[in-house]
Protein backbone atom coordinates (compact mmCIF):
# COMPACT_ATOMS: atom_id res chain seq x y z
CA UNK A 1 0.00 0.00 0.00
CA UNK A 2 1.33 3.37 -0.57
CA UNK A 3 1.72 6.40 1.79
CA UNK A 4 -1.57 8.35 0.36
CA UNK A 5 -4.41 8.07 3.04
CA UNK A 6 -7.61 6.90 1.47
CA UNK A 7 -9.55 9.87 2.07
CA UNK A 8 -6.73 11.61 -0.01
CA UNK A 9 -7.32 9.09 -2.97
CA UNK A 10 -10.61 9.87 -2.79
CA UNK A 11 -10.06 13.50 -3.43
CA UNK A 12 -7.10 12.91 -5.86
CA UNK A 13 -10.57 11.14 -8.40
CA UNK A 14 -11.91 13.86 -10.48
CA UNK A 15 -15.70 14.68 -9.31
CA UNK A 16 -17.39 12.79 -12.46
CA UNK A 17 -15.68 9.87 -11.21
CA UNK A 18 -16.24 10.51 -7.64
CA UNK A 19 -19.98 10.83 -8.95
CA UNK A 20 -20.05 7.54 -10.81
CA UNK A 21 -18.27 5.34 -8.13
CA UNK A 22 -20.59 6.53 -5.10
CA UNK A 23 -23.11 5.74 -8.09
CA UNK A 24 -22.63 2.53 -7.76
CA UNK A 25 -21.89 1.90 -4.17
CA UNK A 26 -25.20 3.11 -3.55
CA UNK A 27 -26.49 0.10 -5.87
CA UNK A 28 -23.90 -2.37 -4.21
CA UNK A 29 -21.78 -2.49 -7.24
CA UNK A 30 -18.92 -3.03 -5.24
CA UNK A 31 -16.82 -4.35 -8.32
CA UNK A 32 -17.81 -1.90 -10.78
CA UNK A 33 -17.23 0.81 -8.16
CA UNK A 34 -13.48 -0.77 -7.59
CA UNK A 35 -12.53 -1.52 -11.26
CA UNK A 36 -13.91 2.80 -11.71
CA UNK A 37 -11.50 3.80 -8.70
CA UNK A 38 -8.31 1.21 -9.90
CA UNK A 39 -8.78 2.04 -13.29
CA UNK A 40 -8.77 5.92 -12.66
CA UNK A 41 -6.32 6.07 -10.06
CA UNK A 42 -3.44 3.92 -10.89
CA UNK A 43 -1.48 6.15 -13.28
CA UNK A 44 -1.00 8.06 -10.01
CA UNK A 45 -0.14 4.63 -8.20
CA UNK A 46 -3.14 3.96 -6.49
CA UNK A 47 -3.20 -0.26 -6.16
CA UNK A 48 -5.87 -2.41 -6.14
CA UNK A 49 -5.88 -2.55 -2.39
CA UNK A 50 -6.05 0.74 -2.06
CA UNK A 51 -9.01 0.88 -4.63
CA UNK A 52 -10.86 -1.76 -2.45
CA UNK A 53 -10.23 0.36 0.74
CA UNK A 54 -11.35 3.88 -0.87
CA UNK A 55 -14.68 2.27 -1.99
CA UNK A 56 -14.85 0.18 1.76
CA UNK A 57 -14.75 3.69 3.26
CA UNK A 58 -17.82 4.85 0.53
CA UNK A 59 -19.81 2.18 1.99
CA UNK A 60 -19.32 3.20 5.02
CA UNK A 61 -20.04 7.10 4.32
CA UNK A 62 -22.94 5.99 2.66
CA UNK A 63 -24.06 3.23 5.08
CA UNK A 64 -27.81 2.70 5.25
CA UNK A 65 -28.56 4.63 1.87
CA UNK A 66 -26.94 1.38 -0.15
CA UNK A 67 -30.07 -0.55 -1.74
CA UNK A 68 -28.18 -3.76 -0.30
CA UNK A 69 -28.28 -6.71 -2.68
CA UNK A 70 -30.55 -8.99 -1.11
CA UNK A 71 -29.48 -12.08 0.68
CA UNK A 72 -30.50 -15.99 -0.80
CA UNK A 73 -32.83 -17.29 1.35
CA UNK A 74 -32.08 -20.24 3.36
CA UNK A 75 -35.39 -20.85 5.00
CA UNK A 76 -36.13 -24.87 4.24
CA UNK A 77 -38.99 -23.60 2.05
CA UNK A 78 -37.40 -21.81 -0.08
CA UNK A 79 -34.49 -24.19 -0.94
CA UNK A 80 -36.86 -26.65 -1.44
CA UNK A 81 -38.86 -25.22 -3.80
CA UNK A 82 -35.24 -23.62 -5.75
CA UNK A 83 -34.41 -27.01 -5.66
CA UNK A 84 -37.98 -29.19 -7.33
CA UNK A 85 -36.84 -26.06 -9.95
CA UNK A 86 -33.86 -27.48 -11.06
CA UNK A 87 -34.34 -29.49 -14.27
CA UNK A 88 -33.49 -33.16 -13.52
CA UNK A 89 -33.87 -35.38 -10.47
CA UNK A 90 -31.79 -34.04 -7.36
CA UNK A 91 -29.43 -36.83 -5.70
CA UNK A 92 -27.23 -34.70 -3.51
CA UNK A 93 -27.37 -31.16 -1.69
CA UNK A 94 -23.79 -30.02 -1.36
CA UNK A 95 -21.86 -27.52 0.32
CA UNK A 96 -18.63 -25.72 -1.35
CA UNK A 97 -16.99 -22.99 -0.77
CA UNK A 98 -15.51 -20.62 -3.00
CA UNK A 99 -13.94 -16.48 -2.39
CA UNK A 100 -13.32 -13.67 -3.90
CA UNK A 101 -11.23 -10.41 -3.06
CA UNK A 102 -14.95 -8.64 -2.19
CA UNK A 103 -16.58 -11.02 0.48
CA UNK A 104 -13.42 -13.11 1.22
CA UNK A 105 -14.61 -16.47 2.08
CA UNK A 106 -18.11 -18.08 1.16
CA UNK A 107 -20.22 -21.31 0.57
CA UNK A 108 -22.31 -22.27 -2.53
CA UNK A 109 -25.15 -24.19 -1.53
CA UNK A 110 -25.94 -26.12 -4.79
CA UNK A 111 -28.76 -29.22 -5.89
CA UNK A 112 -26.70 -32.10 -7.91
CA UNK A 113 -28.53 -33.59 -10.39
CA UNK A 114 -28.84 -36.76 -12.70
CA UNK A 115 -30.74 -36.82 -15.86
CA UNK A 116 -29.41 -34.51 -16.80
CA UNK A 117 -25.97 -34.78 -14.74
CA UNK A 118 -25.49 -30.96 -13.53
CA UNK A 119 -25.38 -28.67 -10.36
CA UNK A 120 -27.58 -26.27 -9.82
CA UNK A 121 -26.65 -22.74 -7.24
CA UNK A 122 -29.44 -22.61 -4.18
CA UNK A 123 -27.94 -19.96 -2.75
CA UNK A 124 -24.53 -18.37 -2.06
CA UNK A 125 -23.94 -17.78 1.88
CA UNK A 126 -21.68 -14.72 2.21
CA UNK A 127 -20.37 -14.02 5.93
CA UNK A 128 -22.63 -11.15 6.62
CA UNK A 129 -25.64 -13.00 5.76
CA UNK A 130 -24.97 -16.18 7.88
CA UNK A 131 -24.33 -14.01 10.70
CA UNK A 132 -28.05 -12.72 10.16
CA UNK A 133 -29.69 -16.02 9.83
CA UNK A 134 -27.43 -17.61 12.14
CA UNK A 135 -28.81 -15.35 15.21
CA UNK A 136 -26.97 -15.88 18.22
CA UNK A 137 -27.38 -19.92 17.35
CA UNK A 138 -23.95 -21.49 18.71
CA UNK A 139 -21.82 -22.61 15.58
CA UNK A 140 -18.93 -23.97 17.31
CA UNK A 141 -15.77 -23.04 15.71
CA UNK A 142 -17.06 -22.98 12.39
CA UNK A 143 -16.82 -19.68 9.63
CA UNK A 144 -21.02 -17.99 9.70
CA UNK A 145 -21.25 -19.71 6.24
CA UNK A 146 -19.90 -23.02 6.88
CA UNK A 147 -22.47 -22.93 9.79
CA UNK A 148 -24.96 -21.61 7.59
CA UNK A 149 -24.39 -24.08 4.86
CA UNK A 150 -24.15 -26.83 6.87
CA UNK A 151 -27.68 -26.35 9.16
CA UNK A 152 -29.45 -25.32 5.91
CA UNK A 153 -27.56 -27.79 3.86
CA UNK A 154 -28.55 -30.74 6.21
CA UNK A 155 -32.50 -29.84 6.86
CA UNK A 156 -33.04 -29.80 2.78
CA UNK A 157 -31.08 -32.76 2.44
CA UNK A 158 -33.15 -34.55 4.79
CA UNK A 159 -36.63 -33.07 3.22
CA UNK A 160 -35.46 -34.46 -0.11
CA UNK A 161 -33.91 -37.94 1.47
CA UNK A 162 -30.90 -37.39 -0.53
CA UNK A 163 -26.93 -36.68 1.04
CA UNK A 164 -25.32 -33.99 2.01
CA UNK A 165 -21.95 -33.41 1.15
CA UNK A 166 -19.56 -30.74 2.62
CA UNK A 167 -16.01 -31.94 2.12
CA UNK A 168 -14.10 -29.26 4.50
CA UNK A 169 -16.55 -27.26 6.91
CA UNK A 170 -13.84 -26.70 9.42
CA UNK A 171 -11.33 -25.13 6.92
CA UNK A 172 -12.06 -22.79 3.97
CA UNK A 173 -10.64 -24.64 0.81
CA UNK A 174 -11.83 -24.49 -3.01
CA UNK A 175 -10.36 -27.35 -3.93
CA UNK A 176 -11.84 -29.81 -1.43
CA UNK A 177 -13.32 -32.90 -3.18
CA UNK A 178 -16.26 -32.77 -4.38
CA UNK A 179 -19.41 -35.45 -3.90
CA UNK A 180 -19.35 -38.68 -6.49
CA UNK A 181 -22.56 -40.98 -6.05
Amino acid sequence: MTDVATADWWELLPAGIREQVDGYVLQDARMQAIRIVYETGRAHGLGLIDAQLVVYDRYLHHGDRIARTPDCPLDLESLAARAAGAPGRVVAIEAVWDGDTVHDWFVDLLAVTADPADEHRLATIYRDAAVRHLGDEDRGTLHPSAAAADRAGRALATHLSVPFHFAGPDTPDDQAPRWRP
